[in-house]
């Protein structure tokens, strides 16, 4: 469920005079995601994707957000465009929100990928991490390494609800990590939330990537480790070889890692399976019951945890090195 803000059609209407979007002809709520409110129009002028930016979404952050997907469709990506309104502005605010008109992108994500899909992922991740160079604005990533702890600390107290012993495990999994995190990788512009609900595929072909409500700065190929996480493990829990092979191959056909990274790629996989991990177990343990967040089992996300943890050489990923 997406759509945690109602609007009225009255309302909608005085919203798109500041805009050159035409007349609108109908409307109606999506029901994917969990951050925003989104919407999709059809008007005159054509379908576009209306997104209100809830409270957990930083006001501050939306110019690095919306003005990221600029560079990045300046130099090529395929990825949503946000529509300035008549005065330039790209945020505008319906029913108490912030709110941004978005360009429509074709397609639809797929629910079981194959090894060729995620070969495209990867081409489109290392597209992605070349385009964002040269984007002046900054955005830390307040969930790398410096903000689990922080995040644990709030469940940590109930983490053995969950299952017997994982209070102590991911203590000491923090400890490890906080200590061996490397901190001299190449660093850019990352998505880092690329899972199969945000790239569409137009039949076998890769249409576009959307959601870029947590794209940040960090090092490039914790992007990579994030997306082998979420693209390469079948729903057994099993690593998917082959998928990894394919995706690590499409990543190194446009920017190869560099040995530092090929050779971190297990650590920030398994740091990337932490980030996951505990944002689950937060929401698990502290979503009230009947609230409009659809809550993601965080187990899966610590089989993946130690599923890593026992990689000793970044070959086991299906790297050609």
């Amino acid at each position: 469920m997406a759509v945690y803000t109602d609007i009225t059609e009255d309302d909608l209407s005085s919203f798109l005079t500041a805009y050159d979007a035409g007349t609108l002809l109908s409307y109606k709520g999506i029901a994917e995601g969990v951050e925003n409110s989104n919407f999709l129009l059809h008007t005159t002028k054509g379908p576009f994707i209306l997104t209100l930016y809830e409270k957990r979404v930083d006001r501050n952050d939306l110019p690095f957000f919306l003005g990221l997907m600029h560079h990045l469709a300046e130099r090529g990506l395929s990825c949503p465009l946000p529509l300035p309104r008549k005065d330039g502005a790209l945020l505008g605010e319906l029913s108490g929100r912030p709110a941004a008109m978005i360009s429509f992108l074709e397609g639809m994500w797929l629910r079981k990928p194959a090894a060729r899909h995620c070969r495209e992922v990867g081409i489109a991740l290392a597209k992605m991490h070349l385009a964002g160079d040269g984007f002046q604005i900054r955005r830390e990533n307040a969930l790398s390494v410096e903000g689990w702890r922080p995040l644990w600390e709030k469940s940590a107290a109930r983490a053995d609800e969950v299952e017997a012993g994982l209070q102590k495990e991911i203590g000491q999994e923090l400890h490890y990590l906080e200590a061996h995190w490397p901190g001299n990788l190449p660093e850019g512009v990352i998505h880092a939330d690329l899972f199969p609900d945000n790239v569409f595929f137009i039949g076998d072909d890769l249409s576009g990537l959307i959601d870029f409500y947590f794209a940040c700065n960090d090092c490039l190929a914790y992007d990579v480790a994030i997306c082998l996480n979420a693209w390469c493990f079948e729903k057994d829990g099993s690593y998917n070889l082959t998928k990894g092979m394919a995706l690590l191959a499409g990543y190194e056909s446009v920017r190869p890692l560099s040995g530092d990274e090929a050779a971190a790629l297990p650590l920030l996989a398994r740091g990337s399976a932490m980030r996951f991990f505990l944002t689950r177990l937060y929401d698990w343990l502290m979503t009230p019951a009947g609230a409009l967040v659809v809550k993601k089992d965080p187990l899966e996300y610590l089989r993946k945890l130690r599923f890593h943890r026992a990689v000793e050489n970044p070959v086991e990923y299906g790297l050609s090195r």
